[in-house]
C-alpha cells in the first residue's frame, strides 16, 4: 500500500504489483523530458493544467509523427485510467478520448482489449479491485467520448457488455455504468440498436422496473427508438403495452423512491423521474401517473427526499404541460405540501427548497412566451395561502420575467382580489399548531386582512422594480388604486372614478388602511427615482440618470397624483376623504395648486430647472396633507414665507445696487435657503422631501448656494450668523405659557404660606431640605446668604454672643419668621430650577443643531457624489477641515462622534479619494497655491497628528487637482509632468514641513505622510530627498532617524524617482546614503526598543543599497560601511536569532561574510543527565512508608482480620468479587466519586503508575516507528 501511495504522489501511473514495468529499449524516456512532463501534468489536480497538458500532448504527437511515442502515449494513458486520485483518472480518460479521436489509425478494439487486460478486477488483488473497476469504466468512457464508437458496432457491444459486468461493483462506481450506457444509447443509430444492442440489453430491459438505472435505460430507448420498441415488443419485455399502467404503478413508485434516496445529498432531480413524466405525456396517462405515483405514492411518505423529488418534478414539468394540466398540478396536494414545507423550513437548520423552486419557475417564465401559461402559474403560486396569507414572498423576482400582457392581467386580478377576495378558490392550509389553536377554524375577516396585507406590497413591488417591463398606464393605475383606498371611502359608484366601481365584499379595516397609506408614500419615493418607461426611440435617447421621476411627455408622476387627489376632493358627492380637512387646510391645498399651476405656466414659456424644483417642493409637501395635514400646512406656510423673504431680498438688492436684475440672487440660492429652513424642522418626512429636491438641483448649484450650505457647518460662526434656527415659534409660545402658569402657581403657594398654613410650610421645609441635599457640595450663593441674614436680623432670630436664642420670640413673630423663610427658600428653589431648565434647553438646542448639521452633511455628500468634478468642490476643503478639527477638540457625546465620523468619511472617501475630481483650474492657480500654503502652515501648528493627517491629505488633493490628468510614467518626460503646479513654491512648503518633522520633538507630521507624498509625486520626492538623507544621522531622535531611512528606502525602491535622476546623480545619492549609514552604525548600542527599531530600519536600507550597488555595478565606495558593520559584531552580540540579527547577516552576506555556525555544547546535556541520575527515584522509600502498605489492613497480634472472622470462605470470596466489581466501576468512571474509606489517597496512588504506563507506551510507539 505504501508503494502505491508513493507512486501516486510521484505521479507514476504504473503499479508494480499489477502491471509489468515499461520496457524502454529504444530510450524513449531519455529522449525528451518535456514529452514526459505532459503525463505528469495530466494527473495534476488543477483542471486548467490538465486541459493544457492534453492539448500540448496531442499537438506534440501530431508534429513528431513518431510511432514509438504514440505507442508509449497510448500505453501510458491506459495505465493511468486506474489512478488512485479522481482528478488523475478523469484527466487520463479525456486525454485517451482525444488521442483516439485525432489518431484514427489506433484501433478501438485493441484499445479496449488493452483496457480489459490492464484493469481486470477478477485477477487484481483485493485492495486494487476498486482501481481496476474505475480503470474499466474510464476506458469505456474514453471510447464513447472519442466520437468513433458508433462506427464500430462490435466494439460498442463489447463496451456495453463490459459496463453491464461492472454493475456488481456498485459500492465503488454507483450508477456511473448505467449513465454511460444511456449516453451510448442516445448516440446510437436505429439499425445498430436493433441489430446489435437490443439483444445485449434484453436482460436490462426486462428488469426495468427494478432499479432506476434500468428503467431510465428503457425510457431512453423508448424515446429514441419508438419504431423498434413497439407496443408488441414492449409487451414481451414488460408484460404491458405501455409503461404507465395500473399494474406497473407500485413498482414505478418504488423505483422513484429509490431514485429519490440516491440523490439525497446531490439535491437534484433524477433523470428517470423526468423521463417517466415525459413517457406519461406521450402515452396520454399523465393524470393517472400524477395522481397514483406522485400524490398517493410519493407524498404518502414522511417529509423528506420523496417530497423534494415531487417538488422538483412539479417545477421541471411546468414547460411540458398545457394550461389545464398546469391548473391540475398546481392546485393539488403537492402544492399544499410545498406550502407546509415553506412554513416549517423557516426554523433554523432546516433544508429550504424555496430558492430552488424560485430558480425553476424563473427559468420557466424566461422560456415561456405564452402569457396565459405565465398567468396560470403566477396565480397558482399566489393562491397558495396559509390562513389567507400567500406563502411566496411579495417581493418575488420571478415577476421580472413576465411579459407585459400577462403582467397587466395579473395586476387586474390582484386589484379585484383586494376588493373581493375569493378565498374559497385559494389552496389554503393550516399547520397542526394552527389547527390546535383554532378549533373552529380561522376567521374569514382575519384571512381577508392577511390576504390584503400581502397584495399591497406585491403591487408596490411591481411598480418599484425597474427590471419588470411595464407601461405607464399600469403604473398610474396601481398608484391611483393604492392612493384611493388609502385615503378615501366610496359614497356612491361613478364611472368618472373607476376605483369606486369595485365595491368591497368585506369592509377595509384601519390597520389595512394604515398599511396602504405607508405603502403609498413609499411608492411615491420610488416614482420620484423611476427612469422614463417605454421602448420608443425618443425614450431610449434620453439620459436615464437625469430624467427621473417623469413620464415620457415630461410630466412628473407626483403632479399626476396631485391632480388625481384634487379631482377626488372635488367629487364629494361620490367619495369622502378619510382625513377631513378644515377650512384653512383646504385653503392651503388650493393655494398650493395655484402656485404649481403658475409655475407650470412659467415653465412652458421658458423651460428652467428653477420651476421644476419649486414645483417638486410644493407637490411633495402638498401630498403629505393626507397623512399629516397640520404639519404639512405649517410647512406650506413656511415655504411661502421663505419665498416672500427671498423676493424681498431681491427687491432690496435692486434698490441698493441699482443694477437691475443682474444682482438678484440666483434661483438655486433661494431654493437652498428654503431647504435649509425646512431641514431645521425635526421631521423625517421633510428630510426625504429636501433630499429629493436637492438631488434635482445639484447640477445647477452656484457658489452662493454652496456657501450658504457651508456656513451652517462653520463652527467659527454663531448660530445666528449661520442661519440655524431650530426652535419653532410655537414651542416658544408654549414655553412662555408654561412659565406663566408656573409663576401663577408659585404666587398662589406664596399667598398660602403667608396665611400661615402649617402643613404647607412643613412641606416647603421638606422640599427645601431636599434641595439643600441636592445642592450639597456646590458653591453657596452669596446673595441668598445675605438675604437670609437680613430676614433673621429683622426678626431678631440670630444667636448673640450672650448665648440668647429665639425663645424670646412669641408665636406671631415665629409665624412671620416662618413665612419669610419659606418665601425666601422658595425663591431660591425657583432660581435653581430656572438654571436647570436653562441648561436643559441649551443641551436640547445643541442636540437639535447637531442633528440639523448632520442633515446638511447629507446634502454635501450628495453634491460630491453627483458633482465631484465641479470646481465648486474646491471650496469645500477648508470648511470640512474646520469641522473635523473642531470636532476633535469638542465634547465626546455619541451624537458629536457620529457627526465627526460622518464629516471625516465624506472628506476622506468622497472628496480626497473620489473617482471624479476637478480638472478645470484655469485662472485659479494662485488661489489654489495660497490655499495649499495655508493648509500646510496650519498643519505645522497642530498638536494632534490625526487632524494633521486630514490637512496633509487635503494638500495632496490640491496637488492632484493642479497637476491634472497624468499619463503613464514610464519615460522621464512624462514622470516630470506636474501640470500647473508651482514646483519650487510647493517644494519650499514641503521642505519646511519635513524639516519641522525631523527637528521638532512633538511634530504633528508622521513618516507615513511623506512616504505617501514620495510615491504619488516623484518630482517632489527628488527635491526633498537630500533632507531625508541628511536626517539619517541628523534627526532629532532615533524615531526621526528611522523614519528618514524609511523615506529614503521608499524613494530608492520607486522606479519613477530613479528615472528622474541621471546616472551621476544616482551614484552620488547612493554614495551619500552609504556614508550616512556608516556614520549611523558608529557607537550603536541597542539599549531600548526605539534604538532597536531604528537599527532594523537602517539595516533594511543598507541591504537594499548594497544589493543595488552590486547588481548595477555602481562606482560607490562601500569599504567604510563594511568595516563599520564588522565592528558592530566585534563582541559577537549579533549571533542570536532575531529579526535584527537576521537582517544584519543578510547584509553581511552581500559582502561575502557568512554567519558563523553555533557549535552545540554537549556539556549542558551531560550535566542534565548527571542531575537526572543523582535524583532519587520516586519509589525509593522505606518499606513502612511505601503506599502499597497503606492499602493493607493492619493485623494485630493474636487477632484475625475482620473478613476472616466474620465470613466463611464462600462469603469472603463473594466479597472479593464485589471489591473487584467496584474497582472495575471506578476504572470505568475515571475519577468518579471517592469512597469514604480512602478519600484522599486514591488519586496520588495511581499517578506514578499512569506515568510509567505513558512512558512505556511512548517507548513502544518510538520503537514501532
Amino acid at each position: 500500500m505504501m508503494v502505491a501511495v508513493m507512486q501516486g504522489e510521484m505521479g507514476e501511473i504504473e503499479n508494480n504489483t499489477v502491471r509489468p514495468k515499461v520496457i524502454d529499449a529504444k530510450g524513449i524516456l531519455n529522449q525528451n523530458r518535456q514529452f514526459l512532463d505532459y503525463f505528469w501534468d495530466i494527473a495534476k489536480p488543477e483542471r486548467d493544467i490538465r486541459l493544457k497538458a492534453i492539448e500540448d500532448l496531442i499537438e506534440h504527437l501530431k508534429q513528431s509523427e513518431k510511432a514509438d511515442e504514440l505507442k508509449y502515449s497510448l500505453k501510458r494513458l491506459v495505465d493511468g485510467l486506474s489512478h488512485t486520485r479522481e482528478d488523475a483518472r478523469s484527466g487520463y480518460s479525456v486525454a485517451l478520448a482525444q488521442l483516439l479521436s485525432v489518431f484514427e489509425e489506433i484501433s478501438l478494439k485493441s484499445t479496449l482489449d488493452c483496457v480489459k487486460e490492464k484493469h481486470n478486477p477478477k485477477t487484481a488483488k483485493k485492495k486494487f479491485i476498486r482501481n481496476a473497476a474505475f480503470g474499466n469504466f474510464f476506458g469505456v468512457l474514453a471510447l464513447s467520448q472519442s466520437t468513433r464508437l458508433h462506427k464500430e458496432p462490435q466494439v460498442m457491444l463489447e463496451c456495453v457488455q463490459l459496463l453491464q459486468s461492472l454493475s456488481q461493483y456498485r459500492e465503488h462506481l454507483r450508477d456511473l455504468p448505467r449513465k454511460t450506457m444511456v449516453d451510448i444509447l442516445s448516440e446510437t443509430s436505429k439499425d445498430v440498436f436493433e441489430e446489435v444492442l437490443l439483444s445485449a440489453l434484453q436482460s436490462d430491459l426486462t428488469s426495468a422496473l427494478q432499479t432506476p438505472e434500468q428503467l431510465e435505460l428503457l425510457l431512453v430507448a423508448l424515446q429514441k427508438f419508438p419504431s423498434v420498441l413497439k407496443p408488441k415488443k414492449l409487451k414481451k419485455i414488460l408484460g404491458t403495452t405501455t409503461v404507465i399502467t395500473k399494474e406497473n404503478m407500485p413498482k414505478l413508485v418504488e423505483v422513484l423512491k429509490m431514485a429519490a434516496r440516491s440523490v439525497k445529498k446531490e439535491n437534484i432531480l433524477p433523470p428517470v423521474a423526468l423521463d417517466l413524466l415525459q413517457a406519461s405525456l406521450r402515452e396520454d396517462n399523465f393524470d393517472m401517473f400524477w395522481t397514483d405515483a406522485i400524490i398517493r405514492g410519493m407524498m404518502s411518505e414522511t417529509p423528506g427526499p420523496t417530497h423534494y423529488l415531487s417538488f422538483r418534478l412539479l417545477a421541471a414539468s411546468l414547460p411540458l404541460l398545457s394550461i389545464t394540466q398546469l391548473e391540475f398540478v398546481l392546485s393539488g396536494d403537492v402544492m399544499r405540501h410545498y406550502g407546509e414545507h415553506i412554513l416549517s423550513a423557516q426554523l433554523p437548520d432546516r433544508f429550504k427548497f424555496a430558492p430552488e423552486m424560485e430558480k425553476y419557475v424563473s427559468e420557466f417564465m424566461q422560456g415561456c412566451p405564452d402569457a396565459d401559461k405565465q398567468l396560470a402559474v403566477m396565480l397558482s403560486f399566489t393562491q397558495l395561502t396559509n390562513q389567507g396569507y400567500p406563502v411566496v414572498p411579495s417581493y418575488w423576482k420571478v415577476l421580472e420575467h413576465m411579459v407585459p400582457a400577462a403582467l397587466e392581467k395579473y395586476v387586474e386580478w390582484l386589484m379585484e382580489a383586494f376588493c373581493k377576495p375569493q378565498l374559497e378558490k385559494c389552496l389554503d392550509f393550516s399547520t397542526r399548531r394552527q389547527k390546535g389553536n383554532q378549533e373552529s377554524g380561522p376567521e374569514s375577516d382575519s384571512c381577508v386582512a392577511r390576504f390584503r396585507k400581502w397584495i399591497i406590497p406585491r403591487l408596490t413591488f411591481i411598480v418599484e422594480n425597474h427590471q419588470i417591463k411595464k407601461q405607464e398606464d399600469l403604473v398610474m393605475k396601481v398608484a391611483r388604486f393604492i392612493f384611493f383606498h388609502g385615503f378615501f371611502d366610496v359614497k356612491k359608484p361613478t364611472p368618472e372614478v373607476p376605483e369606486t366601481v369595485q365595491a368591497f365584499s368585506v369592509p377595509i379595516d384601519q390597520q389595512t388602511r394604515a398599511t396602504l397609506s405607508g405603502a403609498f408614500y413609499g411608492l411615491l419615493q420610488g416614482l420620484n427615482t423611476m427612469p422614463v418607461l417605454g421602448d420608443s426611440p425618443e425614450v431610449e435617447g434620453l439620459n436615464p440618470r437625469r430624467n427621473l421621476g417623469v413620464k415620457a411627455d415630461g410630466t412628473m408622476w407626483i403632479y399626476c397624483l396631485v391632480q388625481y387627489a384634487a379631482m377626488l376632493l372635488n367629487q364629494s358627492k361620490y367619495v369622502q376623504s378619510v382625513q377631513t380637512f378644515r377650512s384653512e387646510q383646504r385653503q392651503g391645498w388650493d393655494s398650493m395648486l395655484e402656485s404649481v399651476e403658475a409655475l407650470r405656466k412659467k415653465a412652458k414659456k421658458s423651460s428652467s430647472p428653477e420651476h421644476t424644483a419649486f414645483q417638486h417642493l410644493f407637490l411633495l409637501i402638498g401630498i403629505q396633507m393626507f397623512k399629516a395635514p397640520v404639519e404639512s400646512l405649517e410647512l406650506l406656510n413656511d415655504l411661502r414665507t421663505c419665498m416672500e423673504k427671498a423676493q424681498a431680498k431681491k427687491s432690496k438688492k435692486k434698490k441698493a445696487n441699482g443694477k437691475g436684475s443682474d444682482e438678484e440672487p440666483h434661483w438655486v440660492e433661494v431654493v437652498v435657503e428654503i431647504l435649509l429652513s425646512l431641514l431645521s424642522q425635526t421631521s423625517r418626512l421633510i428630510r426625504c422631501v429636501c433630499k429629493a429636491v436637492f438631488s434635482r438641483i445639484c447640477p445647477h448649484l452656484t457658489q452662493g448656494a454652496l456657501s450658504s450650505i457651508l456656513n451652517v457647518l462653520d463652527p467659527n460662526k454663531d448660530e445666528d450668523e449661520s442661519g440655524v434656527v431650530v426652535t419653532d415659534e410655537k414651542d416658544k409660545k408654549r414655553k412662555q405659557k408654561d412659565e406663566e402658569e408656573l409663576d401663577d402657581e408659585e404666587e398662589g403657594e406664596e399667598e398660602e404660606d403667608e396665611e400661615g398654613s402649617d402643613s404647607s410650610s412643613s412641606s416647603d421645609d421638606d422640599d427645601d431640605d431636599e434641595d439643600e441635599a441636592m445642592e450639597e457640595g456646590a458653591e453657596v450663593d452669596q446673595n441668598f446668604r445675605l438675604e437670609l441674614m437680613k430676614v433673621l436680623q429683622g426678626q431678631n432670630a440670630l444667636a448673640t454672643e450672650d448665648g440668647s436664642d429665639d425663645e424670646d420670640l412669641d408665636d406671631a413673630a415665629m409665624m412671620k419668621l416662618d413665612g419669610s423663610l419659606s418665601s425666601l427658600f422658595l425663591e431660591q428653589k425657583q432660581r435653581i430650577q430656572a438654571k436647570k431648565d436653562e441648561k436643559d434647553r441649551i443641551s436640547k438646542e445643541k442636540v437639535l443643531v447637531r442633528d440639523f448639521k448632520i442633515k446638511v452633511l447629507d446634502m454635501v455628500e450628495m453634491f460630491l457624489n453627483k458633482q465631484g468634478s465641479s470646481a465648486l468642490v474646491l471650496g469645500m476643503v477648508e470648511p470640512l477641515l474646520s469641522v473635523i478639527e473642531n470636532g476633535m477638540s469638542s465634547e465626546s457625546s455619541q451624537q458629536e462622534q457620529n457627526y465627526l465620523r460622518k464629516a471625516a468619511d465624506i472628506f476622506r472617501n468622497r472628496l480626497c479619494r473620489g473617482k471624479y475630481y476637478c480638472r478645470e483650474v484655469d485662472g485659479r492657480e494662485s488661489e489654489l497655491h495660497e490655499m495649499f500654503e495655508r493648509l500646510i502652515g496650519r498643519a505645522q501648528k497642530l498638536t494632534d497628528s490625526s487632524v494633521c493627517l486630514y490637512y496633509f491629505s487635503a494638500c495632496l488633493y490640491l496637488l492632484k487637482v493642479l497637476r491634472g490628468v497624468q499619463g503613464s510614467t514610464n519615460t522621464p518626460s512624462e514622470a516630470k509632468f506636474m501640470g500647473k503646479v508651482d514646483v519650487e513654491r510647493v517644494t519650499t512648503c514641503f521642505r519646511n514641513a519635513l524639516t519641522s518633522f525631523m527637528t521638532r520633538r512633538k511634530s504633528p507630521f508622521t513618516g507615513a505622510m511623506f512616504s505617501d507624498l514620495f510615491v504619488r509625486f516623484p518630482v517632489l520626492c527628488v527635491n526633498l530627498l537630500d533632507i531625508a538623507v541628511e536626517n539619517i544621522t541628523g534627526g532629532l531622535r532615533e524615531y526621526q532617524q528611522g523614519q528618514a531611512c524609511v523615506m529614503v528606502l521608499q524613494a530608492l525602491q520607486t522606479k519613477e524617482v530613479m528615472n528622474l535622476m541621471s546616472d551621476v546623480q544616482t551614484t552620488e545619492l547612493h554614495q551619500k546614503v552609504a556614508d550616512q549609514l556608516a556614520n549611523s552604525f558608529e557607537n550603536v548600542q541597542c539599549k531600548n526598543k526605539t534604538v532597536h527599531e531604528k537599527m532594523l530600519k537602517v539595516l533594511e536600507l543598507c541591504q537594499h543599497l548594497v544589493k543595488t550597488v552590486h547588481n548595477q555595478k555602481m562606482q560607490v565606495n562601500l569599504e567604510l560601511l563594511q568595516n563599520t558593520l564588522k565592528s558592530m559584531n566585534a563582541e559577537g552580540i549579533l549571533q542570536k536569532p532575531g529579526k535584527l540579527e537576521d537582517t544584519y547577516w543578510s547584509v553581511m552576506k552581500l559582502f561575502g561574510i557568512l554567519k558563523p555556525k553555533m557549535e552545540k555544547v554537549k556539556k549542558v546535556v551531560e550535566a542534565k543527565q548527571t542531575e537526572e541520575n543523582t535524583k532519587k527515584k520516586k519509589g525509593f522509600l522505606p518499606e513502612t512508608k511505601k503506599r502499597k502498605n497503606r492499602k493493607k489492613p493492619v493485623v494485630l497480634e493474636g487477632k484475625e482480620t475482620p473478613a476472616s472472622t466474620e465470613t466463611p470462605e464462600g462469603v469472603s470470596g463473594e466479597g472479593k468479587k464485589k471489591k473487584n466489581k467496584k474497582k472495575n466501576k471506578k476504572r470505568k468512571q475515571q475519577g468518579g466519586e471517592e469512597t469514604q474509606d480512602q478519600p484522599a489517597t486514591k488519586k496520588p496512588k495511581t499517578q506514578p503508575q499512569q506515568k510509567n504506563k505513558k512512558k512505556k507506551g511512548g517507548q513502544q510507539g518510538d520503537d514501532g516507528k
